[in-house]
């Protein structure tokens, strides 16, 4: 099992725009370097990207939550 880390501190958002599907769902599958969500510090958004595949995303955060740098946002088989 691996983990996903936050790059940095701020608020995660698991799509781009209120009005848009989600990046990854939990149970996905996800590949090296698939965006998983973003983080947004003070009017600024940052990727955050898988480092590692995993067959099942399982998300650890909520969308709109306030995260530190290196909490886990979700977890991968």
């Amino acid at each position: 099992m691996a983990q996903i880390l936050s790059p940095l501190p701020g608020t995660f958002y698991r799509s781009a725009a209120p009005d848009k599907p989600p990046y990854k769902a939990d149970g996905d599958a996800v590949d090296a370097g698939d965006v998983i969500g973003l983080i947004e510090v003070m009017k600024s958004f940052h990727e955050v990207r898988a480092e590692t595949a995993g067959a099942n995303i399982r998300f650890l955060v909520d969308n709109e939550e306030p995260v530190m740098a290196g909490a886990p946002l979700a977890d991968l088989d």
